[in-house]
């Protein structure tokens, strides 16, 4: 049975005594000096020091690794390579507690929702271990030579660098490993700093799962400009594969430029929120608790900016507020609590900055909107009414407890306000008129969107945006395809 709060000291005790605490090369953590506090945004207090490694020294010695280990890895068969990913898998719901309680420590979403991220991100491990051995490819005669044959089939790309975000620390991991290993690719992990402890035991159940010495490697460092640029610099490496903001997406894109990388990015978003007039109201707000509150709001399909149709505007938003209203903001460990802290400091801030320029603007906070006194990085779950176009909150990324609503007269108001935007990642639909619904996902400009549902993301589905919130999609045949390369071979 799961964990569930309040937890024992002495469980939390035992955890952190286990918990790896150095970057992982060649199939070995190295240690080093502790000198990078991981702390508990819930309570500002420190967890554990782990070693912070020199990006440039270590960061090349983790490539060197995954460089001599990828023939080999590559050479083995899809079958080995799924059973070892469906060992791993099956490693992570034996460990579910150590990964929930990591996270919710080191991230600090309430703990039922670090165990959903457990079974989400162990479901890529699962997913891709099936995926392994069904890599596509093709013979065929060629159309106009009669003693000649067409051969395409799949190779690994060959070595990647992972860099993952923060506010999954566990399943950013899986949905980037998986499909590597499932192709045949060998890869340098850089885990967040301020979140590096999940995966880290992620690399002890792949190193118990079977993966051999250096196909995976970890590294934990504060400096990830000078890893990524070292790397990269690096005409061995092949692949990169980032999830994080949109600038830092454009900067690698620059750097993958020079020895023309494949690149996967998964960057910002701005996920509007359509209630159309045809909504069913109980079931629409269900959906907006989802898509809005979920992972403390810190996500980048986080419902950002709720558009509702001016028929139903007052019915949804005395509902929305009431539902908002009986969150229970606190430790994620604590009994109860169903909204957690925001990562850091800096979150906060950009919180209350966002709230108090659309309240500048003529917005009306009716629920929340001033930060939380006190230990720990609070935000209350914050509900604005009246916001105008003008307000930030309709241009940047949130990624916290704030829903902004606002009200417009058209559906077709609706769909011009929410592709007003560079961002294109995740949208999201409310409306029981099924044709209206069809042509508004017609029309809406993003790579995913869901209807009627706040939650989309599925390991068997393609995730992934355009405009400018990235490149390529993760998860389904599609993340499989972005770790292999087709070769052409012409049979005479």
């Amino acid at each position: 049975m799961p964990l569930t709060p309040p937890i024992a000291p002495d469980i939390i005790e035992n955890l952190i005594g286990r918990i790896p605490t150095s970057s992982f090369i060649n199939g070995d953590f190295i240690g080093g000096e502790t000198d990078l506090s991981v702390e508990n945004p819930a309570t500002g207090e420190e967890i554990i020091k782990v070693a912070s490694a020199d990006a440039a020294k270590i960061g090349m010695e983790a490539l060197d690794a995954a460089c001599e280990s990828a023939a080999d890895w590559a050479a083995t068969t899809p079958r080995h390579r799924s059973e070892i990913l469906r060992r791993a898998y099956e490693l992570c719901l034996e460990r579910a507690d150590d990964l929930a309680l990591t996270m919710t420590m080191e991230m600090g979403k309430p703990l039922a929702e670090a165990y959903g991220e457990v079974n989400y991100g162990a479901e890529f491990l699962r997913w891709f271990s099936e995926e392994a051995v069904r890599m596509s490819g093709r013979f065929r005669p060629a159309p106009a030579v009669a003693d000649q044959d067409i051969l395409v089939y799949s190779q690994p790309v060959g070595p990647t660098l992972l860099i993952t975000p923060w506010n999954f620390p566990f399943s950013m991991g899986t949905r980037k490993i998986g499909p590597a290993l499932a192709a045949g690719c060998t890869v340098v992990l850089k885990p967040a700093n301020l979140t590096p402890l999940s995966s880290l035991l992620l690399m002890e159940i792949l190193r118990d799962a079977g993966v051999p010495a250096g196909v995976v490697n970890c590294v934990v460092t504060k400096d990830s400009s000078t890893l990524s640029s070292t790397l990269m610099e690096d005409p061995r490496l092949r692949k990169i594969s980032f999830t994080g903001s949109t600038p830092v997406g454009r900067t690698l894109l620059s750097q993958a430029s020079q020895h023309v990388l494949r690149t996967s990015m998964e960057l910002g978003g701005n996920a509007p929120f359509l209630v159309l007039e045809s909504a069913d109201i109980d079931k629409t707000v269900a959906a907006a608790m989802a898509g809005k509150f979920r992972n403390n709001g810190e996500a980048c399909t986080a419902a950002n900016r709720i558009y509702v149709h001016r028929k139903v505007a007052e019915e949804f938003t005395t509902a929305f507020t009431a539902k908002v209203e009986a969150l229970v903001l606190g430790n994620g460990l604590d009994e109860g609590t169903t909204l957690g802290p925001l990562i850091d400091r800096n979150a906060v801030e950009k919180c209350q900055e966002l709230v108090d320029d659309a309240v500048s603007k003529g917005a009306q906070a009716v629920l929340g909107g001033d930060a939380a006194e006190g230990a720990g990085h609070f935000y209350p779950a914050t509900v604005l009414t009246n916001v105008p176009r003008t307000a930030r909150v309709n241009q940047e990324e949130i990624f916290g407890p704030v829903a902004p609503i606002i009200v417009c007269d058209t559906v077709d108001e609706m769909v011009e306000v929410a592709n007003d935007t560079e961002f294109g990642l995740m949208s999201y639909v409310c409306g029981q008129d099924i044709d209206q619904v069809r042509d508004v996902v017609g029309r809406i400009e993003s790579g995913m969107v869901a209807v009627n549902v706040g939650v989309a993301s599925d390991p068997s589905a393609p995730f992934g945006g355009v405009k400018e919130s990235g490149i390529g999609r993760e998860g389904s045949h599609e993340g499989l395809n972005e770790y292999l390369e087709l070769k052409y071979v012409r049979v005479g």
